[in-house]
């Protein structure tokens, strides 16, 4: 086994230093009221950042040592320069802003703390490497510069409001925080059929990215935060079905599709609601003689009968559906 050169080991610590620059960068971009460098350059450490842990493995480089400087490098790229980011933009010198500030950063650092902690937490089930405990410190903090994403590219509205930030930075701060479970794009694996497809589709998303960026960014975010409900239930559902955690994904449709029509061999659907069809319908409507037997077509029909055929014909009329008459 070939054994990895010094230098090549430096080249993932490098990028996470990379990453960390430009987070720190975003907050001078802001003092000069640049926000859109701001956006591109925390950005930026965002790619840096899903760059350098695949790059440690596929090199064999990874060490202690890099683990906590990306988890540093996090904290101030994703936690500490999108919250000083918003308030000089929007909360320059109130004090309620900066406690919207100070909850974002501190909920990203815990964020952080148990993100390390549950990498040695050996009694997960396995199918709990396929997401995240929270939404991830890049996701969070790309999500909470949404409105000003939204004021650089439409101007002041609704979103640029004082108390729709202040709500929106405390809200995902809570998100960060949360156990609320969501998809890990690491072990997503795109089926042989699927490759051409998802080629024209980044072709699509790289020419939107440089004809609209801010558009682009604004609609991946919202995206993402709509996926949401899909983790849970998808989350959920693998709970219930241990089967289901050391198989495929093709495995896995088949085992739902089979659940599917299990169910409804059962007759698992929704009651007819008093509905009878065909010759029962006539039979229970029919009007009764003494005898408990329905009436037939012998002898001559009383007016109480006659009266009770026009209402019924009537009946049939109001709901749209014309009565079937017998051609035997």
């Amino acid at each position: 086994m070939a054994r990895t050169t010094p230098g090549v080991r430096l080249l993932p610590n490098a990028i996470t230093v990379l990453a960390l620059c430009a987070g720190l960068s975003a907050v001078q971009f802001a003092l000069t009221g640049d926000y859109l460098l701001s956006i591109g350059a925390i950005g930026v450490a965002a790619v840096l950042d899903s760059l350098d842990g695949r790059i440690a493995r596929l090199l064999d480089a990874t060490t202690r040592m890099g683990a906590e400087l990306d988890s540093l490098s996090d904290s101030i790229s994703f936690g500490v320069a999108p919250a000083l980011v918003l308030y000089i933009w929007h909360f320059g010198g109130d004090r309620v802003g900066w406690i919207a500030a100070l909850i974002f950063a501190v909920c990203m650092i815990l964020r952080l703390a148990r993100f390390n902690t549950l990498l040695d937490d050996t009694e997960q089930p396995p199918f709990a490497t396929e997401f995240f405990v929270g939404v991830p410190a890049p996701a969070g903090g790309l999500l909470v510069l949404l409105p000003l994403v939204l004021n650089e590219e439409f101007g002041d509205g609704w979103w640029s409001s004082e108390v729709v930030v202040w709500f929106w930075t405390v809200g995902i701060a809570g998100l960060l925080i949360s156990r609320i479970p969501t998809l890990s794009l690491k072990t997503v694996k795109a089926p042989a059929k699927a490759v051409a497809p998802l080629l024209v589709g980044v072709g699509l998303l790289a020419a939107a990215v440089i004809q609209y960026p801010l558009i682009a960014l604004a609609a991946s975010l919202v995206l993402y935060l709509a996926h949401l409900p899909y983790a849970i239930r998808r989350y959920r559902w693998l709970a219930r079905h241990p089967e289901a955690w050391d198989v495929p994904a093709r495995e896995r449709r088949a085992i739902r599709r089979a659940g599917s029509s299990r169910m409804r061999r059962l007759g698992l659907r929704r009651p007819l609601r008093r509905r009878v069809a065909g010759a029962a319908m006539r039979a229970v409507r029919l009007p009764r003689q003494d005898g408990g037997q329905p009436t037939g077509t012998r002898g001559p029909e009383p007016a109480e009968h006659a009266e009770d055929q026009a209402r019924r014909r009537r009946s049939w009329r109001r709901i749209g559906l014309r009565q079937r008459t017998d051609r035997r």
